[in-house]
């Protein structure tokens, strides 16, 4: 059977449902391209209509599609391929005035060195591609900072039950479906804002019944996870090591987050010996997640779960009644107070881990140390000008590693030189951000010229001595 939300993918902008807003603002975009040239990253919750809508613009306007899925290996290498696609002109398979759009979905899922190269190529071409470009993300800050200050956005929010009952209805009339109003009402109520798993439900219940009553969505209705708190409080207060088990897996959380859950909230109710016990497990539980992460073996989750649950269940060795207040991981709560240290550290780190081919924790770990001592407090002007090209740092990446200040005369001046120095840099080494590799011959033509005309040159090498240190400072970071 044809999968009905790509059979009914809307193929017009006018056909998307429950965000007018966002759809005539990338409509905006789209006619006012010319006049400001810039990329657009349309982002929001997963199943409200992002790709579509953006596949429905280009049907409207007669653009062709040239798109960079999740599931290609986004290198640096990838995607000025898809740049030159882009570039090629668009008139000899039609299109409106040649333009063909540029579409990168979950451009928020760009990091590691799978993907080593991309951000910086995909940053690049958002600048500089001579076609319109469309990003795709489900969480925007997820993306580089350099990557969102030089896009639009345009924010796809969740699309309301009174907007997911019209479409439903639709597609129950050209398949022929008989329905309760009430039934689509309900399939609409239970996919909370996501039409895409809407269409799925209807799609998988037409296929078991023509004829659609609320009381079939309510028994086709998938398994619902439970419920944190109400997990929390079984599990402390009255399960037993097989029921907590069995609600453990009812949970939507990872074995990570339940962890912190439970570590944060079992000192509110357990206390002595039996708080101890509960300690254990919750170590042990530690220990199989750490080789999860070293193995990448997912199988060894559900020993972390059977300490978690059955572990600490079993632990209880008194009567916890009444009513206990629960609340989120403190670990959450101090994550979020350092999310902006976390995002200037993760950008340095991807940039260097990019650039040096190593991963990101070994940039973290052992390269950031440092550059930090190297460049502190900017003392080293020609050193912090060089990095600061090298990894493609704004103010507050300058900031964070050399521990100046931001806003201080120095750093703006450090990253307006290094602007400049990886200009000249693209220009000596590259010819253009997407153009081919300098031919061998040429190179060749150049070292004998250089060969002929040292003796030449030698006084304004001196002379540009301090331009040239660094250019050297540059290379050595590439």
């Amino acid at each position: 059977m044809v999968d009905w939300t790509e059979k009914y993918r809307p193929s017009s902008l006018s056909e998307v449902r429950g965000n007018d807003k966002a759809r005539d603002a990338l409509a905006e975009w789209a006619e006012t391209w010319e006049d400001h040239r810039e990329a657009v990253v349309v982002h929001g919750s997963p199943g409200v209509g992002k790709t579509s809508a953006a596949h429905a613009l280009a049907s409207d306007a007669g653009w062709d599609v040239v798109e960079l899925n999740a599931s290609d290996q986004r290198t640096a290498d990838v995607v000025e391929r898809v740049a030159g696609e882009a570039a090629k002109s668009g008139t000899l398979t039609g299109g409106s005035g040649g333009k063909k759009l540029v579409l990168l979905d979950e451009a928020d899922n760009l990091h590691g060195n799978v993907d080593r190269g991309g951000s910086a190529a995909i940053t690049r071409l958002v600048k500089e591609a001579p076609q319109p470009v469309v990003l795709v993300a489900n969480e925007y800050y997820d993306m580089s900072s350099a990557l969102r200050n030089a896009t639009q956005d345009i924010e796809f929010r969740d699309v309301s039950k009174r907007s997911i009952v019209p479409v439903l209805r639709d597609i129950c009339r050209r398949e022929d479906i008989d329905y309760d109003e009430d039934a689509l009402k309900a399939i609409a109520e239970q996919n909370s804002g996501d039409l895409r798993s809407a269409v799925n439900d209807l799609q998988a219940l037409a296929e078991t019944d023509r004829k659609l009553t609320e009381d079939d969505v309510v028994m086709g209705e998938r398994d619902r996870s439970q419920g944190v708190f109400d997990f929390l409080d079984g599990l402390i207060k009255t399960h037993g090591a097989e029921e907590a088990l069995q609600a453990a897996y009812d949970v939507d959380e990872t074995p990570d987050d339940l962890l912190n859950w439970v570590e944060d909230n079992v000192p509110k109710d357990y206390y002595g010996d039996e708080l101890a016990v509960a300690y254990e497990f919750l170590s042990n539980a530690d220990i199989w997640l750490g080789r999860v992460r070293a193995t990448q073996n997912y199988s060894y989750w559900r020993y972390a779960t059977d300490n978690i649950a059955a572990g600490v269940a079993a632990s209880r060795q008194h009567d916890h009644g009444g009513w206990t207040r629960y609340g989120p991981p403190s670990y959450w709560r101090k994550l979020g107070s350092s999310r902006a240290t976390r995002e200037k550290r993760d950008y340095v780190a991807r940039h260097i881990a990019e650039t040096a081919g190593c991963s990101m924790a070994t940039a973290r770990n052992d390269v950031l140390p440092f550059l930090a001592a190297m460049t502190h407090h900017c003392k080293n002007r020609e050193l912090t000008v060089a990095m600061a090209a090298a990894y493609e740092m704004q103010e507050e990446h300058v900031s964070f590693v050399t521990g100046s200040g931001e806003t201080t005369n120095k750093v703006e001046s450090i990253v307006a030189d290094a602007e400049e120095l990886r200009e000249a840099a693209a220009v000596d080494h590259s010819g253009g951000a997407f153009e081919g590799a300098v031919r061998d011959d040429e190179d060749e033509d150049d070292q004998d010229v250089l060969a002929d005309d040292d003796e030449e040159t030698a006084a304004d090498d001196e002379h540009d001595s301090g331009d040239d240190d660094s250019q050297r400072g540059l290379d050595e970071f590439f």
